[in-house]
């Protein structure tokens, strides 16, 4: 099994969903950076993850990699959520945004900004003003959730 399904076994025990795993340099810093959501979701939005709920996790996860080491020389473990505003680069990481406020723009130069409704196969459905759109996954050259102030 690979590093990053043995990962993603802990944080689906502990009732969350993987959403990233990323290796990040800050400085001279190098992070390991585990994002986690949560799968429980209330009147079609995904709930927050606690400060707890990371620091489990982070227990969990340590052990693993002081026997399997994702990198060589130091990093520092990181496990929290992916932040409100992010970007979205699979189809998985779309289905772990519905509900929310996305940003797409295609690779035909053109922008949509609506409330992701769901994914069916490789289409992504969108609320944009009340009608709504599909785009291919194909077609995306960039997404992100965003935030309305």
């Amino acid at each position: 099994m690979s590093l990053e399904k043995d990962i993603e076994s802990f944080v689906k025990s502990v009732g969350l969903e993987l959403y990233e795993i990323a290796v990040v340099n800050d400085g001279s810093d190098t992070i390991y950076r585990v994002s986690v959501v949560s799968n429980d979701v209330e009147d079609g939005k995904r709930k927050g993850v606690s400060l707890d709920e990371c620091v489990n996790l982070t227990h969990l996860i340590s052990p693993l990699l002081d026997v399997t080491p994702p990198l060589s020389g130091d990093y520092r473990l990181e496990v929290g959520t992916p932040g409100i505003e992010r970007k979205i680069v699979t189809l998985r990481q779309f289905e772990l945004c519905l509900g929310e406020r996305v940003s797409i723009s295609l690779k035909s130069k053109e922008k949509l900004k609506g409330t992701l409704l769901k994914v069916d196969g490789s289409k992504i459905f969108l609320d944009t003003d009340g009608e709504e759109v599909s785009v291919d996954f194909g077609e995306i050259s960039k997404a992100k959730t965003y935030f309305e102030w």
